[in-house]
């Protein structure tokens, strides 16, 4: 085999590997997964503005409990909704794990406090499954969830951003 033909070859080798890298690419899901209770969620990383450490907040009268009310980041309020309020779960202190995930869908932001970040996870769609049909009869849970996604030894739930940004108050 001459030169020119092993060039031949690896200029080959190296588009295949290209092409096959931009599919798996396109074919996944790049989400941030964290922890509210016992369970692990995650959202699409494309909705998340910044992730933060807990900072002031000021309470809203008049809103549900799991509103904890307003706060200011660089010059910006947000609302700040407690994930383990909003699903049923009972408050804990926040500790040094507790983040704020500020996220957002369209013209709707909003921050939410989660128990603690795991990681960026890209799931290929192989990885995700749908929503089992048990929960039709739960059309808040079927509406707020994206799919399941498989991971190792783990089940993430993937949420809709758009259904978390909800207005329900």
């Amino acid at each position: 085999m001459n030169e020119t033909n092993l060039k031949e070859i690896f200029k080959k080798q190296q588009n295949y590997t290209k092409n096959n890298d931009q599919d798996n690419i396109e074919d996944a899901l790049q989400v941030i997964g964290f922890v509210v209770g016992d369970e692990e969620f995650a959202i699409p990383i494309l909705n998340v503005i910044e992730i933060v450490k807990p900072i002031e907040y000021t309470r809203v009268p008049g809103t549900p409990d799991y509103v904890l009310g307003v706060f200011n980041l660089r010059g910006t309020v947000f609302p700040l909704i407690n994930l383990r309020l909003k699903f049923g779960l009972p408050a804990i202190a926040q500790d040094k794990d507790t983040r704020y995930l500020v996220i957002k869908h369209e013209d709707r932001t909003a921050g939410f406090v989660i128990d603690k970040l795991t990681e960026a996870i890209r799931l290929k769609q192989s990885e995700i499954d749908p929503i089992p049909e048990t929960f039709d009869e739960q059309e808040n849970i079927m509406e707020s969830m994206q799919g399941i996604g498989k991971r190792e030894d783990r089940l993430i739930t993937i949420l809709k951003t758009e259904i978390l940004l909800k207005k329900t108050f």
